[in-house]
This record gives C-alpha cells, sequence and structure tokens, in this order.
C-alpha cells in the first residue's frame, strides 16, 4: 500500500547547545525517574543540587568542543540520510524523519507535537542506542508515549545490538583506523561503552549482555585474530558500576606495552563521552601510562554502510507489528527486556 504518512523518530539523550543550558540538560537528567529512583519531590531537589554542583566542569568540557554538544548536529545528518534512503525505498510514501531527544531540545514534547501535526499514518519509533537499556531507550520511550496524542499506527525498534550493517560498518571502521595507524604490533581491541550502576543489570537490565553481543559480533567479522576487551566508561558517584573500567584497562595495557585501539561500542555520534572523555583524557592518560599508541575509532555517525543498515531495519520494523528488535538478537530471560513484557 502507498500514499501513506511515515513518521520515523530518531530518540537520542541530547546534550547542551551551550553554556546557558549545561545546568538544566544535567536537571533534566538526573531529574529522571529512570536515573535516579527516588521519589519526585526528592529527586527534584536532588537533581538540583546535582546540576548546580556539576555544571560548572562539565561546561568547561563543553568548551573544549565549542561550547556545546555536537550531538544534534550529527543527529540532524543521521537524521537526512536516513529520510532520504527510506523515501528511495518508499517512493509511494512521504516519509519524515523526526528527532526527539531526551534531556534537551528538541524535547520529546515538541516533538511529539510536530508529529501530531504531520499526522502519519505509520510511525516508528528508533532509538539510536543499539543496545537496550531502561535508563535510555526505556526512558526515551516511557517519555514518548506520555507525550504523543496524535494519530497513526505505532511500532518500535527496540534494540539493534547484532545487525548485520551495523557490525560490519564497526568492523571497517575498526580496520580502516587501526591501518591508517601503520598496524602496530600486539595491539589490544578495546570496546568503550557507557557504564551503569550493577544494581541496575541486576534489576534485569539487558543491556550489559547486549553489549557483549555486539562487541562478540564485532570482533568475529574482523581480519585475523584480535586481543580484545570489553570496558565501561563514564562512572560517577559511590555505588558500584559494571566493570572492568576503561581506565583500568588504558593502565593495564599500557603496562603490558600494547597499543590500544578503541571503540564506542554504545555510542552511534560524536559527543562528550567521546570527544572529550575518550580523546583528550583517556589519550592523556594513555600518554602518561606509556601506551606505545592510542588510536581512538570513530563513531559510525552517518557511514553509508551503517545508514543503509538503518534503513533495512527500519523497513523491516514498519512489516511487523509491535515491538522488535533486529531479528537477530533475543534477550529472553532478562526481565526488563521490553519483548518477554
Amino acid at each position: 500500500m502507498s500514499g501513506r504518512k511515515v513518521a520515523v523518530v530518531l530518540f537520542n539523550l541530547g546534550g547542551p547547545d551551550g553554556p546557558r543550558s549545561v545546568e538544566p540538560f544535567l536537571f533534566n537528567l538526573f531529574n529522571d525517574p529512570a536515573i535516579i529512583g527516588l521519589p519526585g519531590f526528592i529527586r527534584t531537589r536532588l537533581a538540583r543540587f546535582i546540576a548546580r554542583r556539576r555544571a560548572p566542569h562539565a561546561r568547561g568540557n563543553y568548551a573544549r568542543m565549542g561550547g556545546g554538544s555536537p550531538l544534534l548536529p550529527e543527529t540532524k545528518k543521521q537524521a537526512t540520510a536516513l529520510e532520504v534512503l527510506l523515501s528511495a525505498s518508499l517512493p509511494g510514501d512521504e516519509v519524515r524523519c523526526f528527532i526527539a531527544m531526551r534531556y534537551w531540545k528538541p524535547l520529546t514534547e515538541e516533538t511529539a507535537a510536530q508529529v501530531a501535526a504531520f499526522a502519519p499514518d505509520e510511525i516508528l519509533l528508533l532509538p539510536l542506542y543499539p543496545q537496550f537499556s531502561t535508563t535510555t531507550t526505556g526512558s526515551s520511550l516511557k517519555a514518548w508515549h506520555e507525550a504523543y496524542q496524535g494519530p497513526g499506527r505505532s511500532r518500535t525498534l527496540c534494540c539493534w545490538p547484532a545487525g548485520e550493517s551495523f557490525l560490519a560498518a564497526h568492523a571497517r571502521l575498526i580496520q580502516q583506523a587501526y591501518e591508517a595507524a601503520g598496524s602496530p604490533a600486539g595491539a589490544r581491541l578495546l570496546f568503550s561503552a557507557h557504564g551503569l550502576p550493577e544494581k541496575v543489570i541486576k534489576a534485569g537490565d539487558p543491556y550489559q549482555a547486549q553489549v557483549e553481543a555486539t562487541a562478540a559480533g564485532v570482533a568475529a567479522r574482523l581480519k585475523g585474530p584480535w586481543d580484545w576487551k570489553i570496558s565501561y566508561q563514564s562512572r560517577v558517584g559511590p555505588m558500584k558500576w559494571i566493570g572492568p573500567n576503561t581506565e583500568d584497562e588504558i593502565r593495564a595495557a599500557s603496562k603490558e606495552g600494547r597499543p590500544l585501539v578503541v571503540v564506542p561500542i554504545a555510542f552511534v555520534s560524536e559527543h562528550i563521552e567521546t570527544l572529550v572523555e575518550l580523546d583528550i583524557e583517556y589519550g592523556a592518560m594513555a600518554a602518561k601510562e606509556g601506551c606505545p599508541a592510542y588510536i581512538r575509532v570513530p563513531a559510525l555517525g552517518v557511514d553509508a554502510g551503517f545508514i543503509a543498515g538503518l534503513a533495512h531495519l527500519a523497513l523491516e520494523a514498519l512489516g511487523r507489528e509491535g515491538l522488535d528488535s533486529d531479528g537477530s538478537f533475543r534477550c529472553a530471560g532478562l526481565g526488563k527486556c521490553p519483548r518477554a513484557a
């Protein structure tokens, strides 16, 4: 059937667009019950305190990137590229890609109003988080369902940790970065993902299992044998987080005299965790520790193979009902998996 209006809603965390928006962005982040699971009035007061306390340091980090986050411009490029491919594949339909950011503009409520005004026949909810977590995909989808009041039959692609094009794009960028650096002997491949408190995973969140599935799938598609590990970055606060920690793995590789090839395995766009944490902070740490080489593989961005893979997943999902994954991964037995629910 053609002549449809198809809305594809891309979800991501968002980031401040300038120094003044850093504190309200942080407040929105920490006021999310998926991040801090306290009663509302307590969480709100705590979120204000944390945001005010962290804002000066965060502004300094965003200043290293020009004052704000590049995440929205990066996501706009991805949305445009995806819309072109989907429109070509559905020539009889009107396809539009929308962006809904969780913690800064365009916020979910604003995008929900835009989609409702478009009056779509079909809606595909497509989080740009490859691996599902209650703290990312779950939170974004909850906010969407609370905000959207418009028409359209809705489908959700809840996760895609093992999609063939996704894995192949990572493998290709790794190989290119490694060869461009001279293919240093004895290199260790380090898949670095954003960390989570251990209690979130113990509560049934499938994120860690999906990160492991992604890393194993990418490693299997690389040329030749690789020594590879998974680590987790961005740990904050006193509670125990899943590990190993990326900083510890950098120190360990440096002591062993191994060059490092670092891959942002849970991020599909460049933002503060890649451009500041991985490139500047961890790069400086690697140099201080005497790491023979520190090679950072770029995020997927608008890699043609990656965008083509997203388009393929979107077209498949539009032909199915309800929640779905990329068709190759099931997180059965994990209580927080939306498919299991």
